[in-house]
Protein backbone atom coordinates (compact mmCIF):
# COMPACT_ATOMS: atom_id res chain seq x y z
CA UNK A 1 0.00 0.00 0.00
CA UNK A 2 1.54 3.11 -1.26
CA UNK A 3 1.27 6.56 0.53
CA UNK A 4 1.43 9.86 -0.94
CA UNK A 5 3.85 12.27 0.59
CA UNK A 6 2.49 15.51 0.15
CA UNK A 7 5.23 18.30 -1.63
CA UNK A 8 6.72 20.92 -0.25
CA UNK A 9 4.77 23.96 -1.53
CA UNK A 10 1.57 21.40 -0.21
CA UNK A 11 2.86 21.56 3.21
CA UNK A 12 3.49 25.15 3.19
CA UNK A 13 0.33 26.07 2.02
CA UNK A 14 -1.56 23.84 4.67
CA UNK A 15 0.85 25.67 7.20
CA UNK A 16 -0.14 28.98 6.33
CA UNK A 17 -3.99 28.42 6.05
CA UNK A 18 -3.82 26.85 9.63
CA UNK A 19 -1.65 30.11 10.52
CA UNK A 20 -4.32 32.23 8.79
CA UNK A 21 -7.72 29.99 10.76
CA UNK A 22 -5.50 30.50 14.15
CA UNK A 23 -5.26 34.24 13.38
CA UNK A 24 -8.59 34.48 12.14
CA UNK A 25 -9.79 32.94 15.33
CA UNK A 26 -7.87 35.12 17.77
CA UNK A 27 -9.18 38.16 15.75
CA UNK A 28 -13.00 37.11 16.04
CA UNK A 29 -11.98 36.24 20.36
CA UNK A 30 -10.43 39.64 20.38
CA UNK A 31 -13.85 41.33 18.95
CA UNK A 32 -16.10 39.59 21.50
CA UNK A 33 -13.51 40.76 23.91
CA UNK A 34 -14.04 44.38 22.82
CA UNK A 35 -18.11 44.05 22.54
CA UNK A 36 -18.12 42.85 26.28
CA UNK A 37 -15.87 46.03 27.31
CA UNK A 38 -17.47 48.28 25.60
CA UNK A 39 -20.73 46.81 27.13
CA UNK A 40 -19.45 46.70 30.46
CA UNK A 41 -18.64 50.66 30.45
CA UNK A 42 -21.90 51.67 29.30
CA UNK A 43 -23.80 49.53 31.85
CA UNK A 44 -21.83 50.44 35.18
CA UNK A 45 -22.20 53.68 36.58
CA UNK A 46 -23.72 55.75 39.20
CA UNK A 47 -27.19 55.22 37.59
CA UNK A 48 -28.12 51.48 36.81
CA UNK A 49 -29.06 50.66 32.88
CA UNK A 50 -30.30 47.33 31.91
CA UNK A 51 -28.86 46.10 28.87
CA UNK A 52 -32.05 45.00 27.88
CA UNK A 53 -33.00 48.70 28.05
CA UNK A 54 -29.94 49.99 26.16
CA UNK A 55 -30.58 47.54 22.97
CA UNK A 56 -34.50 48.74 23.28
CA UNK A 57 -33.58 52.35 23.38
CA UNK A 58 -31.25 52.07 20.45
CA UNK A 59 -33.80 50.19 18.61
CA UNK A 60 -36.60 52.87 19.20
CA UNK A 61 -34.04 55.44 17.44
CA UNK A 62 -33.98 53.19 14.34
CA UNK A 63 -36.50 55.04 11.61
CA UNK A 64 -39.72 52.64 10.91
CA UNK A 65 -39.38 50.67 14.20
CA UNK A 66 -41.98 51.14 16.32
CA UNK A 67 -40.29 50.01 19.62
CA UNK A 68 -40.83 52.35 22.63
CA UNK A 69 -37.94 53.28 24.88
CA UNK A 70 -37.91 52.37 28.70
CA UNK A 71 -35.43 54.76 29.43
CA UNK A 72 -36.20 58.41 30.93
CA UNK A 73 -34.57 61.66 29.00
CA UNK A 74 -32.42 61.43 32.23
CA UNK A 75 -30.80 58.22 31.53
CA UNK A 76 -30.89 58.85 27.35
CA UNK A 77 -28.86 61.46 28.04
CA UNK A 78 -26.33 59.35 30.60
CA UNK A 79 -25.85 56.79 28.37
CA UNK A 80 -25.49 58.10 24.69
CA UNK A 81 -23.66 61.58 25.67
CA UNK A 82 -22.16 61.06 28.72
CA UNK A 83 -20.69 56.81 28.91
CA UNK A 84 -21.30 56.27 25.04
CA UNK A 85 -18.59 59.12 24.02
CA UNK A 86 -16.28 58.42 26.85
CA UNK A 87 -16.22 54.49 25.73
CA UNK A 88 -15.76 55.04 22.32
CA UNK A 89 -12.99 57.46 22.92
CA UNK A 90 -11.46 55.49 25.56
CA UNK A 91 -11.21 52.44 22.47
CA UNK A 92 -9.72 54.99 20.24
CA UNK A 93 -7.31 56.09 22.43
CA UNK A 94 -6.28 52.58 23.46
CA UNK A 95 -6.30 51.11 20.05
CA UNK A 96 -4.44 53.70 19.08
CA UNK A 97 -2.07 53.66 20.92
CA UNK A 98 -1.24 49.94 21.24
CA UNK A 99 -1.31 49.67 17.18
CA UNK A 100 1.14 52.51 17.35
CA UNK A 101 3.56 50.53 19.96
CA UNK A 102 3.46 47.25 17.79
CA UNK A 103 4.70 49.61 14.58
CA UNK A 104 7.41 50.99 16.25
CA UNK A 105 8.89 47.68 18.12
CA UNK A 106 8.74 46.52 14.74
CA UNK A 107 10.16 49.43 13.00
CA UNK A 108 12.85 49.74 15.33
CA UNK A 109 13.24 45.79 16.43
CA UNK A 110 13.40 47.02 20.07
CA UNK A 111 10.79 45.34 21.68
CA UNK A 112 10.92 48.14 24.42
CA UNK A 113 9.28 50.84 21.87
CA UNK A 114 6.34 52.44 22.92
CA UNK A 115 4.41 55.32 20.78
CA UNK A 116 6.23 58.00 23.00
CA UNK A 117 9.71 57.00 21.38
CA UNK A 118 10.22 60.13 19.53
CA UNK A 119 9.33 62.79 21.65
CA UNK A 120 5.58 63.11 21.34
CA UNK A 121 4.83 62.70 25.11
CA UNK A 122 7.17 65.57 25.83
CA UNK A 123 6.12 67.57 23.04
CA UNK A 124 2.30 67.04 23.38
CA UNK A 125 2.84 67.86 27.34
CA UNK A 126 4.50 71.30 26.77
CA UNK A 127 1.76 72.09 24.03
CA UNK A 128 -0.82 71.29 26.78
CA UNK A 129 0.92 72.84 29.37
CA UNK A 130 1.30 76.85 27.18
CA UNK A 131 -2.85 75.78 26.63
CA UNK A 132 -3.52 76.06 30.13
CA UNK A 133 -0.92 78.46 31.53
CA UNK A 134 -1.19 81.00 28.66
CA UNK A 135 -4.62 80.39 26.91
CA UNK A 136 -7.22 78.91 29.25
CA UNK A 137 -10.62 78.65 28.24
CA UNK A 138 -9.51 79.84 24.49
CA UNK A 139 -11.16 78.61 21.38
CA UNK A 140 -10.08 77.94 17.75
CA UNK A 141 -12.73 77.63 15.10
CA UNK A 142 -14.56 76.24 18.04
CA UNK A 143 -12.24 73.88 18.69
CA UNK A 144 -10.51 74.15 22.29
CA UNK A 145 -6.81 75.30 21.95
CA UNK A 146 -5.44 72.84 24.56
CA UNK A 147 -5.68 69.56 22.21
CA UNK A 148 -4.89 71.98 19.31
CA UNK A 149 -1.42 72.89 20.67
CA UNK A 150 -0.96 69.45 22.16
CA UNK A 151 -1.23 67.59 19.06
CA UNK A 152 1.16 70.54 17.31
CA UNK A 153 3.84 69.89 20.16
CA UNK A 154 3.87 66.02 19.56
CA UNK A 155 3.89 66.86 15.64
CA UNK A 156 6.71 69.38 16.12
CA UNK A 157 8.99 67.05 18.65
CA UNK A 158 9.21 63.97 16.30
CA UNK A 159 9.63 66.29 13.46
CA UNK A 160 12.70 68.07 15.52
CA UNK A 161 13.84 63.99 16.18
CA UNK A 162 13.67 63.09 12.83
CA UNK A 163 15.68 66.36 11.37
CA UNK A 164 18.69 65.16 14.06
CA UNK A 165 18.04 61.37 12.61
CA UNK A 166 18.86 62.37 8.89
CA UNK A 167 20.97 65.32 9.53
CA UNK A 168 23.71 62.27 10.72
CA UNK A 169 23.13 59.86 8.21
CA UNK A 170 20.89 57.49 6.45
CA UNK A 171 23.28 54.26 7.42
CA UNK A 172 22.09 55.18 10.82
CA UNK A 173 18.75 56.60 11.17
CA UNK A 174 17.22 53.89 13.26
CA UNK A 175 19.47 54.36 15.71
CA UNK A 176 20.18 58.07 15.15
CA UNK A 177 16.28 58.55 15.02
CA UNK A 178 15.80 57.25 18.66
CA UNK A 179 18.56 59.31 20.37
CA UNK A 180 17.52 62.31 18.64
CA UNK A 181 14.09 61.80 20.16
CA UNK A 182 15.62 61.18 23.50
CA UNK A 183 17.88 64.63 22.95
CA UNK A 184 14.07 66.58 21.99
CA UNK A 185 12.30 65.14 24.94
CA UNK A 186 14.78 66.06 27.37
CA UNK A 187 14.85 69.93 26.10
CA UNK A 188 10.97 70.17 25.22
CA UNK A 189 10.48 68.49 29.18
CA UNK A 190 12.73 71.40 30.56
CA UNK A 191 10.67 74.08 28.99
CA UNK A 192 8.01 72.69 29.98
CA UNK A 193 9.06 72.83 33.70
CA UNK A 194 10.34 76.08 33.51
CA UNK A 195 6.76 77.48 32.11
CA UNK A 196 4.89 75.13 35.08
CA UNK A 197 6.91 77.08 37.85
CA UNK A 198 5.68 80.60 36.43
CA UNK A 199 2.31 79.72 37.21
CA UNK A 200 2.01 77.69 39.96
CA UNK A 201 -1.54 78.41 39.93
CA UNK A 202 -2.29 76.05 37.11
CA UNK A 203 -0.13 73.40 38.34
CA UNK A 204 -2.87 71.06 39.27
CA UNK A 205 -4.67 71.08 35.78
CA UNK A 206 -1.30 70.27 34.61
CA UNK A 207 -0.67 67.48 35.95
CA UNK A 208 -3.72 66.23 35.60
CA UNK A 209 -3.53 66.26 32.08
CA UNK A 210 -0.03 64.36 32.30
CA UNK A 211 -1.40 61.71 34.05
CA UNK A 212 -4.41 61.10 32.03
CA UNK A 213 -8.01 61.76 31.38
CA UNK A 214 -11.29 61.06 30.31
CA UNK A 215 -13.26 62.72 32.37
CA UNK A 216 -14.15 65.20 29.80
CA UNK A 217 -14.93 63.36 26.95
CA UNK A 218 -17.82 64.27 24.39
CA UNK A 219 -18.89 63.84 20.80
CA UNK A 220 -16.66 66.99 19.78
CA UNK A 221 -13.67 65.30 20.80
CA UNK A 222 -14.32 62.29 19.10
CA UNK A 223 -14.92 63.74 16.05
CA UNK A 224 -12.15 65.72 16.42
CA UNK A 225 -9.10 62.71 16.58
CA UNK A 226 -11.22 60.12 14.60
CA UNK A 227 -9.91 61.81 11.02
CA UNK A 228 -6.64 61.00 12.24
CA UNK A 229 -6.57 58.22 14.15
CA UNK A 230 -8.26 56.50 11.27
CA UNK A 231 -5.40 57.49 8.46
CA UNK A 232 -2.51 56.36 11.12
CA UNK A 233 -4.26 53.28 11.36
CA UNK A 234 -5.01 52.16 7.63
CA UNK A 235 -1.14 53.18 6.85
CA UNK A 236 0.16 51.12 9.78
CA UNK A 237 -2.18 47.93 8.60
CA UNK A 238 -1.37 48.62 5.52
CA UNK A 239 2.41 48.18 5.99
CA UNK A 240 2.05 44.99 7.94
CA UNK A 241 3.68 43.05 5.29
CA UNK A 242 6.64 45.33 5.20
CA UNK A 243 7.09 45.52 8.56
CA UNK A 244 7.90 42.03 8.53
CA UNK A 245 10.28 42.23 5.77
CA UNK A 246 12.25 45.08 7.63
CA UNK A 247 12.50 43.03 10.76
CA UNK A 248 14.81 40.78 8.83
CA UNK A 249 17.23 43.72 8.96
CA UNK A 250 17.38 46.89 6.37
CA UNK A 251 20.42 45.33 3.97
CA UNK A 252 18.08 42.19 3.82
CA UNK A 253 15.55 44.33 3.03
CA UNK A 254 16.92 45.85 0.84
CA UNK A 255 17.92 43.13 -1.19
CA UNK A 256 14.30 42.37 -1.83
CA UNK A 257 13.67 45.25 -3.14
CA UNK A 258 11.98 47.27 0.01
CA UNK A 259 13.64 50.41 1.12
CA UNK A 260 14.28 50.48 4.51
CA UNK A 261 14.56 53.86 5.21
CA UNK A 262 11.00 54.95 3.37
CA UNK A 263 9.25 52.15 5.38
CA UNK A 264 10.59 53.73 8.47
CA UNK A 265 9.56 56.85 7.50
CA UNK A 266 5.98 56.53 6.67
CA UNK A 267 5.45 54.25 9.32
CA UNK A 268 7.17 56.98 11.72
CA UNK A 269 5.41 59.82 10.56
CA UNK A 270 1.72 57.38 10.63
CA UNK A 271 2.83 56.34 14.39
CA UNK A 272 3.11 60.34 15.14
CA UNK A 273 -0.08 61.45 13.59
CA UNK A 274 -2.32 58.61 15.25
CA UNK A 275 -0.22 59.01 18.99
CA UNK A 276 0.35 62.39 18.52
CA UNK A 277 -4.10 63.03 18.07
CA UNK A 278 -4.95 60.23 21.09
CA UNK A 279 -2.39 61.97 23.54
CA UNK A 280 -4.31 65.68 22.55
CA UNK A 281 -7.62 64.49 23.46
CA UNK A 282 -6.77 62.05 26.62
CA UNK A 283 -3.18 63.24 27.93
CA UNK A 284 -0.25 60.94 28.88
CA UNK A 285 -1.28 57.13 29.01
CA UNK A 286 1.35 54.87 29.51
CA UNK A 287 1.84 51.05 29.54
CA UNK A 288 -0.94 50.14 26.76
CA UNK A 289 1.85 50.70 23.42
CA UNK A 290 4.12 48.49 25.31
CA UNK A 291 2.12 45.86 27.20
CA UNK A 292 -0.43 45.37 24.50
CA UNK A 293 1.61 44.37 21.87
CA UNK A 294 3.47 41.52 23.89
CA UNK A 295 0.73 40.10 25.31
CA UNK A 296 -0.22 39.13 21.73
CA UNK A 297 2.87 38.10 21.20
CA UNK A 298 2.19 35.50 24.46
CA UNK A 299 -1.03 34.87 22.29
CA UNK A 300 0.78 32.95 19.47
CA UNK A 301 0.80 35.96 16.72
CA UNK A 302 4.31 36.56 15.50
CA UNK A 303 3.46 38.27 12.16
CA UNK A 304 2.65 42.00 11.89
CA UNK A 305 -0.18 40.90 9.85
CA UNK A 306 -1.91 39.13 13.08
CA UNK A 307 0.06 41.52 15.26
CA UNK A 308 -0.85 44.83 14.55
CA UNK A 309 -4.84 44.57 14.22
CA UNK A 310 -5.14 42.29 17.27
CA UNK A 311 -3.04 45.02 19.09
CA UNK A 312 -5.24 47.28 18.26
CA UNK A 313 -8.42 45.51 19.04
CA UNK A 314 -7.12 44.75 22.74
CA UNK A 315 -5.65 47.87 23.35
CA UNK A 316 -9.11 49.30 22.76
CA UNK A 317 -10.16 47.04 25.00
CA UNK A 318 -7.86 47.57 27.68
CA UNK A 319 -7.75 50.95 27.92
CA UNK A 320 -11.64 50.68 28.15
CA UNK A 321 -11.68 48.26 30.86
CA UNK A 322 -8.85 50.83 32.60
CA UNK A 323 -11.43 53.85 32.22
CA UNK A 324 -13.72 52.09 33.87
CA UNK A 325 -11.68 51.45 36.90
CA UNK A 326 -10.47 54.64 36.79
CA UNK A 327 -14.05 56.40 37.16
CA UNK A 328 -15.65 53.66 40.10
CA UNK A 329 -12.86 52.79 41.94
CA UNK A 330 -13.41 56.09 44.07
CA UNK A 331 -16.93 57.32 43.14
CA UNK A 332 -17.67 59.68 43.12
CA UNK A 333 -14.30 60.75 42.47
CA UNK A 334 -12.19 59.66 39.88
CA UNK A 335 -8.70 58.31 39.27
CA UNK A 336 -6.59 59.55 36.74
CA UNK A 337 -6.90 57.08 34.03
CA UNK A 338 -2.76 57.10 33.31
CA UNK A 339 -2.25 55.88 37.12
CA UNK A 340 -4.50 53.04 37.16
CA UNK A 341 -2.99 51.61 32.94
CA UNK A 342 0.36 52.17 35.08
CA UNK A 343 -0.70 50.33 38.21
CA UNK A 344 -2.35 47.14 36.13
CA UNK A 345 0.61 47.42 33.19
CA UNK A 346 3.95 47.75 35.56
CA UNK A 347 3.35 44.12 37.02
CA UNK A 348 1.69 42.94 34.07
CA UNK A 349 4.73 44.00 31.84
CA UNK A 350 6.93 42.34 34.18
CA UNK A 351 5.34 39.05 34.12
CA UNK A 352 5.09 38.92 30.73
CA UNK A 353 9.18 39.86 30.08
CA UNK A 354 9.72 37.46 32.89
CA UNK A 355 7.37 34.88 30.55
CA UNK A 356 9.09 36.03 27.32
CA UNK A 357 12.42 35.06 29.06
CA UNK A 358 11.30 30.94 30.64
CA UNK A 359 9.86 30.71 27.29
CA UNK A 360 12.98 31.94 24.92
CA UNK A 361 15.60 29.91 27.37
Amino acid sequence: MSTTRATPIEAGAARAARVASRQALWVGLGVVVLLASALAGLLVGPVDIAAIDIVRDALSRVPGLSVPSPLTEQQQAILWEIRLPRVVLAGIVGGTLALCGAAYQSTFRNPLADPYLLGVASGAGLGATVAIVFFAGAHVVGIPVLPLLAFAGGVVAVLAALGIGRSLGEGRSSTTLILGGVAVAAFLTAIQTFVQQGDTDNLRQVYDWILGRLATSQWDEVRLVLPYVLISAAVILLHGRLLDVLGLGDDAAESVGVNAGRVRLVVVTAVTLGTAAAVAVSGLIGFVGIIIPHVVRLLGARGNRALLPLSLILGAAFLILCDLVARTALSPAELPIGVVTAVIGAPVFALVLRSSKVSGS
